[in-house]
């Protein structure tokens, strides 16, 4: 059975790769010649040695952290790799003459330690590792969009390649590629007899004198090699290593010997199928479309479908929060209140202008045309993102359920995206429609394809994997193509308030107002639902309705607070966590406490954002994340 999908493949590419062979006759006969020798065969064969890399890579991290869902995309180290591009691009360019791959390989190498450290304790349970890898793309991602948006100019080239990009003008990413595939195929080879021994329990695999560590460490030192080359090579390309090895193991090759080389063989045709697809589209219209944005998009459909077959039956989530704060009588909100009203005080009054540090009343006329639309769209944004958290994770039972790890706050950006890019000047209203669509769609999918398995972390959190992978997919594709609506629409989802006006913050603040009691009218349901569907029952709550109701009140949150910070914000992670660790633990006293932690985190990364870098500017919602992401990852050291 794997031999035959990998020979479908193989047909399938031939088809089209005939398809964008065109026989050019007469004068143009020898240049078509020439891109076909140069170009266009170089271009097919670096994608086969891509695909065959990034299986063989996915391979391995499955193997040896016997996780499922393990790939370079998954657990960040393609990402780290990228981001260690673009800082030795910027500020050490003199490494880059010494060869991409080893900035590259030192970048992915870091992530995977930092996976590690922060997975270790859990004894790299797999939903903590995947949670980890999540985290860390966003925290990674935020911080390449800090430095896309302050050198926009200087990373121009960089994109194309960073999104995945095969296109050649001779054969040097072959000869690149190839003698790097062949040596971590050999040490693969070497490592193979113990490697097949790594599904076994630890303790069997010391009485048969196999060393664990070493093996592991070998392998993974082979992983973060080939993932340093490919990336240095052709840019970030995702899925292959995930779906290919898990459709071999779908379809019958149990053991790693039998999977491996067909594993290797069918990421190859996948990579290069999804690439003929891109030469394809290239052809018929004028836009550049990145391959690896392509296989992302391509990959997703793929990765549902394995949700549903893959046996991921005995994945625990770690207690989150066991060290919280006890205490005999609820907490006061009198804190985390006054800690808000200082906050915005603090962003109202004091502050960089051109003559350096100035303090002015909050009451002044600059502060309450200038200062106040901010602090209060960073306020309204942030309690919204906290509220639709606290919502989600006490709907889902999933202490690690939040509209960023979840998807939630990517599918109302793809949804966004295409409004302004789809629309003819479409308004504040025609917008945030679009935003809840997209909110209500993704909540919607993650309903229909976890309800049987009552919302599994590991099924909550893989859907959110592949919608993120689409908004990622979406937003390579935005900047590769060059399009100066992509680099605004970029800069708004990256969480700026720069645009806030008084009466769009006020609009926004009466909406808040107006739907944050909705939430504590609810917070019966919420503080009974994660007891199960059959307590929930028998306690009389109407379990379909009480469900469609929260979803679509998450949606609506969701959706407003993407207007505001973007998708990348953490604070509906962070702040529900926050609020269980300060002792609130009813529904609706979580529900106040999280929206005033949400609210009181993005006002002061408001203010931080435009204090740092003065007098550029770090969005609010990208200075959320990179603080959120940071604790979120402390929290999990500490937690698991």
């Amino acid at each position: 059975m794997p031999w035959r999908i990998c020979l479908l493949s193989a047909v399938l590419l031939a088809v089209l790769a005939g398809v964008n062979l065109h026989p050019q006759g007469g004068p143009q006969a020898a240049l078509a010649d020439l891109l076909l020798a140069q170009s266009w065969w170089p271009r097919l064969v670096l994608a086969l040695l891509a695909g065959a890399g990034l299986a063989l890579t996915g391979e391995l991290l499955q193997v040896l952290l016997r996780n499922p869902l393990a790939s370079a995309t998954t657990l960040g180290v393609s990402s780290g790799a990228s981001l260690m591009l673009i800082l030795a691009s910027l500020f050490a360019p003199g490494l880059l003459a010494q060869g991409m791959e080893w900035s590259a390989m030192l970048g992915a190498g870091l992530a995977l330690a930092l996976v590690f450290c922060l997975g270790w304790r859990s004894g790299l349970n797999p939903v903590v590792l995947i949670v980890i890898g999540m985290t860390l793309n966003l925290l990674l991602g935020g911080l390449s969009m800090v430095l896309l948006l302050f050198n926009h100019e200087a990373l121009s080239g960089l994109l194309i390649w960073g999104a995945g990009s095969l296109a050649q003008q001779g054969w040097d990413g072959v000869r690149f590629t190839m003698p790097r595939l062949l040596a971590a195929g050999l040490c693969v080879l070497f490592l193979l007899p113990r490697l097949r021994l790594m599904g076994l329990h630890e303790a069997t695999l010391r009485s048969l004198g196999v060393s664990v560590r070493a093996v592991r460490l070998s392998g993974l030192v082979v992983a973060v090699f080939l993932t340093g080359s490919l990336v240095s090579c052709v840019g970030v390309i995702g899925f292959v290593g995930l779906i290919a090895p898990n459709i071999m193991r779908l379809a019958g090759a149990a053991r790693l010997e039998a999977r491996l080389l067909p594993s290797m063989l069918f990421g190859a045709l996948l990579l290069a199928c999804a690439d003929q697809l891109v030469q394809a589209v290239d052809a018929w219209g004028s836009a550049f479309v990145p391959t690896g944005a392509v296989t992302s998009a391509l990959g997703v459909p793929l990765l549902l479908w394995l949700l549903t077959r893959l046996r991921l039956a005995g994945w625990n989530v770690p207690a989150f929060g066991g060290s919280a704060l006890r205490t005999r009588q609820a907490p006061s909100l009198a804190w985390p209140a006054l800690a808000l009203v200082l906050a915005a005080l603090l962003a109202l009054s004091w502050g960089q202008l051109l003559d350096g540090w100035q303090w002015q009343s909050p009451f002044s006329a600059d502060s309450l045309s200038w200062r106040l639309p901010r602090v209060l769209a960073a306020g309204c944004g942030g309690l919204l993102l906290a509220v639709a958290g606290a919502i989600l994770q006490r709907l889902t039972g999933n202490p690690m359920a939040s509209p960023e790890l979840l998807g939630v706050s990517s599918s109302s950006a793809i949804a966004l995206v295409l409004g302004v890019f789809l629309l003819d000047q479409p308004g504040y209203l025609a917008l945030a429609g679009m935003a809840l669509s997209g909110a209500g769609a993704a909540l919607l999918l993650i309903l229909l394809l976890n309800r049987r398995s009552q919302f599994s972390a590991q099924g909550v959190l893989l859907t959110g994997v592949a919608l993120g992978a689409l908004y990622e997919a979406l937003r390579s594709l935005l900047l590769a193509d060059g399009d100066p609506r992509g680099q605004q629409v970029t800069a708004w989802l990256s969480g700026s308030t720069y645009y806030a006006t008084p009466s769009g913050s006020a609009l926004l603040m009466a909406l808040t107002l107006l739907l944050l009691p909705l939430a504590f009218l609810l917070g019966r349901w919420l503080d009974l639902l994660p007891l199960g569907e059959a307590a929930s029952r028998a306690l009389g709550v109407p379990l379909q309705r009480a469900r469609l109701l929260l979803l679509l009140l998450a949606a609506v949150f969701c959706a407003l607070a993407t207007l505001v910070v973007g998708p990348l914000a953490f604070i509906g992670l962070v702040a529900p966590h926050l609020a269980y660790l300060l002792g609130f633990r009813r529904a609706s006293s979580q529900l106040l406490a999280a929206a005033l932690v949400g609210a009181l985190v993005m006002v002061l990364a408001d203010w931080l954002g435009r204090q740092l870098l003065f007098p550029q500017e770090i969005p609010a919602g990208l200075m959320a994340s990179l603080v959120g992401g940071a604790y979120f990852l402390w929290r999990m050291r500490r937690g698991n």
